[in-house]
């Protein structure tokens, strides 16, 4: 599994590796037809970063090339904060003293149904904390359908899961899973997940192995950007995308980089991340995978989003609440993070149009839906 083929790379020899990149070895880069992590790294580069606009041209023309002028819509229903996980940065972690919702089935009926009204969603994700006694297994079975008559694909960001689940689940209508590891470096993720499920480093990044083996139509990853060096996790993500394109050939791919916000709890972060950087960073990875799906959150500005619409980006969520129980009512439970962008979905359809692009609600349909077999 890829944590064996990780320990292969050194974490602070990637970082001087990046920072010794040269300008003629970013440019070199740029021009690579089939560009290698090496590649990628060299366009991560504080020496590439006067080769923006370079970037951001054939990122634009690959995006067209690849996905056209369309942005696929999705939105996220968090049904339980419940966790026990004492993840430092998180909003949901177990020590904060924060009002646990877990909701029932007849109230993620009724959030589904008030998402149906917002606008004309297919493409759920479903957001839980990591408490399996109250949200495992067997509640997101219960959840997926519930959830399923109401949308064409079902995607879940949960506790990282063993493969079997994973075949379960897509009887239950699951299509595909969100899982980000936070950081790759494995030394300091022990600091920021003291306790619980999620501190064990292996069990999580070996997760994408389990969820490709058992057949998930498609797989999303991410890093958490501000807790260690970005183009360091990031490189480390691009070998993981790379590793697992090579094996579960047959599964979609996509990626996010989520800026860290204000969470209850208070965590500052340890890195920052500016505009400049993240669009870089947008640019590099959809020249080194044309065909990965790179999603903005509503965590993003609506300015920054609107102006990366028709650079890179191919997904992006709209009218999102991040609380359970959030579209239904203004419940007590706090978010997991701050909403920047809190436009309706109709308001940022119509500023996608605006800009020339199309809006695509639905990019799954089941004539192709076909579960995984089980065992």
């Amino acid at each position: 599994m890829f944590y064996d083929e990780l320990q292969q790379y050194s974490w602070d020899d990637t970082t001087a590796a990046i920072q010794a990149v040269t300008p003629e070895r970013a440019r070199a880069a740029l021009a690579a037809r089939h560009p290698t992590v090496d590649d990628f790294m060299a366009l991560i580069s504080p020496a590439a970063a006067p080769l923006l606009e370079q970037m951001a041209e054939r990122s634009r023309r690959t995006t067209l090339e690849r996905f056209g002028r369309t942005i696929s819509m999705y939105i996220p229903l968090y049904v339980s904060n419940a966790c026990t996980n004492h993840c430092v940065y998180c909003g949901f972690n177990h020590s904060n003293p924060l009002t646990r919702v877990t909701l029932t089935q007849e109230q993620v009926r009724a959030e589904c149904e008030a998402i149906r009204r917002l606008g004309p969603f297919e493409n759920l994700l479903i957001v839980s904390g990591e408490f399996p006694a109250l949200n495992g297994v067997d509640y997101l079975e219960q959840v997926l359908h519930t959830a399923r008559p109401y949308f064409n694909n079902l995607t879940i960001e949960v506790m990282p899961m063993k493969e079997r689940d994973y075949r379960r689940l897509t009887h239950a209508g699951l299509n595909g899973v969100v899982c980000f590891q936070e950081t790759y470096n494995e030394q300091a993720y022990r600091r920021y997940h003291p306790r619980g499920m999620k501190s064990i480093f292996k069990w999580r990044v070996n997760g994408f192995d389990r969820m490709g083996a058992a057949g998930l139509h498609k797989i999303g990853m991410g890093v958490l950007i501000g807790l260690e060096d970005w183009r360091t996790d990031v490189t480390m993500m691009a070998r993981h995308l790379r590793y697992l394109r090579q094996r579960y050939w047959r599964t979609r791919y996509s990626i996010n980089f989520p800026r860290m916000c204000p969470a209850e709890g208070g965590y500052t972060p340890n890195v920052v991340m500016t505009d400049r950087e993240l669009a870089q960073l947008t640019f590099a990875f959809r020249i080194f995978d044309p065909d990965v799906d790179i999603s903005y959150s509503t965590r993003e500005s609506p300015q920054f989003r609107a102006g990366m619409l028709p650079l890179g980006v191919t997904s992006m969520s709209a009218g999102s609440r991040t609380e359970p129980g959030g579209y239904v009512s203004t419940p007590d439970a706090l978010e997991q993070f701050t909403v920047t962008d809190s436009r309706t979905p109709e308001q940022v359809a119509a500023e996608i149009r605006a800009l020339g692009y199309e809006p695509v609600w639905k990019d799954w349909d089941r004539t192709f839906d076909r579960p995984t077999p089980l065992p």
